[in-house]
């Protein structure tokens, strides 16, 4: 599993002009991908990496402060531009394999006590976000 993750004052996502998931405070906007050998134990090892993440101001983590955290699909995290201008997308898993990884980070988050927004598995998605710092990292389990 991939995951982008933001440190931000606010997030949100839409689906058709309506807000599907949004946080208007402090925490992190993750972006989720899904390969073909993925299992739930990452799902829940990426999970409990993201509650963890000392990433907010003062060396702080979602758990440490009870941030929330907007948990949005992306299986173009997945994606191979090395070749050509056009990026192949055969590492990413197909649907029906992501779509029970990715609602399985949300899971183990809210079971570890979060709070967490989400948009919508497939949908054409509208993602609006302040990033603060900017803080992105790359997380990779």
């Amino acid at each position: 599993m991939r995951a982008v993750v933001q440190r931000v004052s606010s997030a949100s996502v839409a689906v058709d002009g309506q807000t599907v998931g949004a946080i208007d405070e402090p925490g992190l906007l993750v972006l989720v991908g899904v390969t073909h050998t993925d299992t739930r134990a990452q799902a829940a090892k990426l999970a409990a990496k993201l509650w963890g993440l000392r990433v907010l101001h003062g060396e702080k983590s979602c758990s440490d402060v009870a941030a929330p955290l907007l948990v949005i699909s992306q299986f173009t995290l997945y994606g191979d531009a090395r070749k050509g201008r056009r990026p192949t997308w055969q590492a990413a898993a197909p649907g029906p394999v992501a779509e029970p990884l990715v609602d399985a980070v949300v899971e183990e988050l809210r079971g570890l006590g979060a709070h967490v927004e989400t948009g919508s598995f497939g949908a054409d998605m509208k993602v609006s976000l302040v990033n603060d710092g900017p803080i992105t990292l790359i997380v990779d389990v």
